[in-house]
């Protein structure tokens, strides 16, 4: 619930993947989910960690000669190791690397921070787009998003926010009376497969959909599509008659799993969750969307790329 500074893990400018139009999208640390596929694994934690892009490291030893703690040393062979347990997140070794190998993912930003760094980029939001946060779960944090968004908002910049759907509603109740659309996302129907694949089940995630829709903002829903995890047709089309009842829906956008994300959990130093799984194909894509249009109105459109 914390208003003054909230752990945030990238900002992106210019992004076109996030809601519509040209945005400014925020990531934010801490999630309530522990999704196998998840696609931002540094954000999953809200506590702040240093990030090793391995590729990047020439070797030159800039940082082990930089920090005071001894996390960065070279075996005999020049590979590059990490005592993550000694750092202390001082930033030396990031200072010292000239070649972007290495980060601190979670700098704490206020309200005012962001919004300074976000407005700049104004004139390139119209006419359709604006800022979206997203994360790991951005909702953790609704007194904050809130007075982002009522910044952001006088300021004429559209709001959206991307949600998992798992936490408290009146986290939602103090955010949704100053954003524009919820981008909502849908891992599956089935409670006992949600648990295997998030960690959690998901009849809360399903309440505060039908909630958010009953408070009167639109919604955009965002559904991964993970073969052999959530992409069984009587989950499809139990997504479907689900999403009949979401009076304030504008799209639904599937989104297909691909395995790109690991670099990110080396990155991390953490251990790697994703599926063994092929990336749907078009054919795949185009079959769910089917079975989904069938159960909503026809100006709702199902999307992929």
């Amino acid at each position: 619930m914390n208003s003054g500074k909230i752990p945030v893990a990238a900002v992106r400018r210019l992004t076109i993947h996030d809601g519509p139009g040209v945005r400014d999208t925020v990531f934010v640390k801490g999630c309530p989910l522990r999704c196998l596929w998840c696609h931002n694994p540094e954000s999953i934690s809200a506590a702040p960690r240093i990030l090793f892009h391995e590729k990047l490291c020439t070797g030159c030893g800039a940082c082990m000669r930089a920090c005071p703690n001894g996390v960065h040393a070279f075996t005999p062979e020049g590979r590059h190791t990490l005592n993550r347990e000694a750092c202390r997140l001082c930033g030396a070794c990031v200072r010292a690397c000239l070649f972007n190998a290495l980060e601190i993912c979670g700098v704490k930003m206020s309200v005012e921070e962001l919004f300074t760094k976000l407005v700049k980029d104004r004139d390139y939001f119209v006419p359709e787009g604006g800022v979206t946060l997203s994360g790991g779960e951005p909702a953790l944090y609704p007194e904050f998003v809130s007075g982002l968004f009522r910044k952001l908002k006088e300021a004429g910049i559209s709001t959206a926010l991307d949600t998992c759907g798992a936490v408290d509603f009146e986290h939602y109740r103090m955010i949704l009376p100053h954003t524009d659309l919820v981008l909502f996302d849908l891992k599956g129907m089935d409670p006992e497969r949600h648990r295997r694949n998030t960690g959690r089940d998901n009849a809360l995630i399903h309440e505060n959909l039908r909630k958010i829709a009953a408070f009167g903002t639109s919604v955009e829903i965002r559904m991964p599509i993970v073969p052999g995890c959530n992409d069984f047709p009587d989950d499809i089309e139990k997504t479907g008659r689900l999403l009949a009842g979401i009076g304030t829906l504008k799209r639904v956008r599937l989104l297909a799993y691909h395995s790109l994300a690991g670099e990110k959990y080396a990155a991390a130093g953490l251990e790697n969750t994703m599926p063994e799984a092929e990336s749907p194909d078009a054919a795949a894509l185009d079959r769910i969307a089917d079975v989904l249009r069938s159960f909503l109105p026809p100006d709702v459109p199902v999307l992929h790329d």
